[in-house]
């Protein structure tokens, strides 16, 4: 079998219906049970009825997203090898912790709801927004967002996505200032995102202090496997490390594309993405096309993800 690593999608991977065709799979019925359980409603039926606006609340998108990684997680390890390492990108840092045995499904439900909630409360709805920019490189990307910013209005380089693809994200002024700025540099195309709050940069710090208490109330371990850290694109296992890149992650930026240049350089030969949509198995081929991708969100991309690791 390749040497292969487990990725689990963030924010955005949702829609109303994913894993409709999944359901019937008892591995996944059975996480959905616990999930309804740990949060007390049925987000099976949001899941899968919506409606949208409800899904696409963060405080119930981020159980949704998770709850949907970890079933697919599990019925992959009912038939494949442990995975070398695994990463998530933003809310799927959760996804991979809980694959790793680090932290507890149950809790993790609960944890990545109060996220959503103490993200939302941060910074008042219309304050904050996020933007993608392509076709600039990240240095010119970082100092856009320096020269633009002022005391009272800052803009900062959040997710690096792939080469060409960088996700901004601060105060709206500063970042509306910035996509100007990088229409005049000759951005491909600058796309302002459909966020209620912005994620990965300092303004998110009230939520990283929430997080950090709620962290403190529950039993985080050991990581059975390696777990690739957002904020530093290296692995963390202990316990402790893994509490303290949970809450920089919320502040600091995404390092996606590191993540997998590091997963490469491990000797990892394929990416599985774990959980709805493909997301990140696009990313990957931007990133190293040399690298095998396949992802699981029903029986039929099971057999196919098991085919390319075979």
């Amino acid at each position: 079998m390749k040497k292969y690593a487990a990725v689990f999608p963030g924010q955005g991977s949702q829609s109303v219906g994913m894993f409709a065709d999944f359901m019937d799979n008892e591995i996944v019925a059975k996480t959905y049970s616990e999930a309804n359980e740990a949060l007390d409603y049925d987000l099976k039926s949001i899941t899968l009825n919506g409606p949208e606006a409800e899904l696409n609340k963060t405080e119930v998108t981020q159980p949704a997203i998770l709850t949907a990684s970890v079933a697919a997680f599990r019925v992959l390890m009912s038939k494949a090898e442990k995975p070398a390492a695994l990463a998530g990108h933003s809310l799927g840092e959760y996804s991979a912790l809980v694959a790793a045995g680090a932290i507890d499904f149950k809790d993790a439900v609960k944890l990545v709801r109060l996220r959503g909630q103490a993200m939302q409360e941060a910074v008042p709805a219309g304050v904050g927004a996020m933007a993608a920019i392509l076709g600039l490189e990240d240095q010119v990307i970082i100092d856009t967002c320096k020269k633009v910013s002022d005391d009272k209005f800052k803009v900062w380089a959040a997710n690096f996505n792939t080469p060409g693809q960088v996700v901004i994200s601060g105060n709206k002024e500063a970042v509306d200032k910035a996509c100007d700025e990088f229409t005049t540099l000759g951005a491909k195309r600058v796309v302002p995102l459909a966020v209620s709050a912005p994620s990965h940069c300092p303004l998110m710090q009230p939520a990283a202090d929430r997080l950090e208490a709620a962290l403190k109330e529950i039993n985080v371990k050991d990581a059975q496997i390696p777990v690739y850290a957002n904020a530093y694109a290296k692995p963390v296992v202990k316990a402790s490390d893994i509490i303290d890149a949970l809450v920089k992650q919320l502040t600091q930026p995404v390092r996606w594309v590191e993540t997998v240049q590091a997963l490469k350089a491990e000797g990892v030969e394929a990416l599985v993405e774990v959980g709805p949509n493909k997301v990140l198995s696009g990313l990957a081929r931007r990133i190293d096309r040399s690298l095998g991708t396949a992802n699981v969100c029903n029986e039929a991309t099971l057999a196919k993800a098991l085919e390319e690791l075979a």
